[in-house]
């Protein structure tokens, strides 16, 4: 016959197995998340750095495609829309009826594309850390301050309107890229 501490002794054993049992494997998930959160950030930085990548070949297409746009002596015409587009770092011209948003640098036309998607889907205005979010950016001040830059960039030149303060929309005339605007 078993003794009142021998009973004891048993549940006592069998708890302490199932603690073992228990930090070896939260021992293995902590394992399994530090790799996964290691892994999780080179991603980050892989985009990061691929969009810093394609951001300036971005902008020396776009100085190719002005280059090339320009006649033998120096001078773009006026009616061309190379005439029109964009320089890196840049310039936005002001929105006419007629006016692609290609001429656009790809920062303003990334936001153009999508305030339009927005628009077909009938869903509101955007806030700028809003857009960061949809752009798969960091939603730090310094970004959101650069994408609130640019946007406001696109109100003043008729792009874009901004109804309510720091929520923007595509301008009512305006179209997204390939929109035909």
């Amino acid at each position: 016959m078993l003794s009142v501490v021998g009973l004891l002794e048993q549940r006592e054993l069998g708890a302490r197995r199932r603690v073992d049992e228990l930090r070896e494997e939260a021992d293995r998930v902590q394992a399994e998340l530090a790799v996964a959160e290691r892994e999780w950030k080179e991603w980050v930085i892989a985009r990061s750095r691929v969009g810093e990548v394609l951001g300036s070949v971005d902008e020396t297409e776009d100085q190719v495609r002005t280059e090339r746009a320009r006649p033998a002596g120096g001078l773009a015409e006026e009616t061309s829309s190379a005439s029109m587009a964009a320089k890196p770092k840049s310039q936005v011209p002001v929105w006419r009826q007629g006016l692609d948003a290609s001429v656009l640098a790809m920062d303003y036309q990334r936001i153009l594309t999508a305030l339009a998607d927005l628009h077909r889907l009938h869903q509101g205005p955007l806030t700028c850390q809003e857009m960061a979010v949809l752009f798969g950016l960091d939603a730090v001040l310094a970004r959101v301050e650069a994408l609130r830059s640019k946007a406001k960039r696109l109100v003043a030149r008729g792009w874009l309107a901004e109804r309510q303060p720091g929520r923007f929309t595509l301008a009512r005339n305006a179209t997204g890229p390939g929109g035909g605007s």
